[in-house]
């Protein structure tokens, strides 16, 4: 194994346990039982596993039913929607490639997924939203119409909403407010600057910070982070993304949190431990658990 494949070593462990609000365990080697031990073994107590489509999103249900520390969030990716009705000949999904099933087969879907969303280890409807990086304009209206619903299940359920929102913000921003936001609401992977965190902030949504705020090249985020309140303000991996630095490139995992927890602190200008609770406070109120 290369070290750009090896997984980075363990941090030094947090004082006060925190919950990653947004990891993958099904894209990360090991078992799930490993990823929770060595994620327990440096304060991470809890995570939330998202799905992104039905198999993924029903894994993810049996998953959290399965282990105390794991609760669901069940959806779409933003991706996901136009790939249902329109197709995906190149199988980029994991899939492989289908055919359009067109609207009826995306009703099909949200039905499940509004099946899931009422069970109780669920805790969230997500990750929803749009996606401008990687949907063109024919797909924009199915990324819409998902997002839409997903709003309607989670205030229906009364679930969190995690938001997925890449290159898209202005929109993201109208639809919540067109639909009504649901109570708790988090913007996984922040990626506004400044400005859109003042905004989020003024509607009491949830802005959950990944490792890629520890990039060089991430000072807007950091800026976003410094003006964020502390009550509103939720740490994730995204793994096996978005690995924090200095192992950026290399395997994420839910057990690398501390190293992002340590560098949204320093951001702050609190400790670690002030840090930590907030965090883990912010986490269970977020999702009600």
């Amino acid at each position: 194994m290369s070290s750009k494949d090896a997984p980075p070593p363990l941090p030094e462990p947090l004082g006060v346990p925190v919950a990653d609000s947004h990891t993958h365990l099904d894209m990360q080697s090991g078992t799930v039982e490993e990823a929770l031990t060595k994620a327990a073994a440096v304060g991470v107590e809890t995570v939330i596993q998202v799905g992104c489509d039905l198999k993924g999103s029903r894994w993810a249900a049996e998953t959290a039913a399965a282990y105390d520390t794991v609760w669901a969030a069940v959806a779409l990716h933003p991706n996901e929607a136009p790939r249902i009705v329109l197709g995906d000949p190149d199988g980029w999904s994991r899939q492989g490639a289908r055919e359009g099933g067109g609207d009826a087969a995306l009703d099909d879907a949200l039905a499940e997924i509004d099946r899931l969303a009422a069970l109780p280890e669920v805790k969230a409807v997500g990750e929803t939203g749009l996606d401008y990086f990687r949907t063109g304009p024919e797909g924009m209206a199915a990324q819409e119409r998902s997002f839409r619903a997903h709003i309607e299940i989670a205030k229906r359920h009364r679930k969190a909403l995690v938001i997925h929102d890449r290159e898209a913000h202005a929109d993201v921003l109208r639809i919540l407010a067109e639909e009504g936001a649901p109570e708790r609401t988090v913007f996984h992977c922040y990626s506004g600057d400044a400005d859109m965190a003042r905004t989020c902030a003024e509607a009491g949504y949830y802005m959950s910070f990944a490792g890629n705020v520890t990039f060089k090249n991430a000072q807007p985020l950091r800026d976003a982070l410094a003006v964020a309140p502390l009550d509103l303000v939720l740490v994730e991996t995204d793994a096996p993304f978005l690995t924090p630095a200095p192992y950026r490139g290399r395997p994420n995992a839910p057990y690398l949190v501390p190293i992002t927890v340590r560098a949204m602190a320093a951001v702050k200008g609190i400790d670690e431990e002030a840090m930590s609770t907030a965090i883990g406070v912010n986490t269970a109120r977020a999702f009600d658990y």
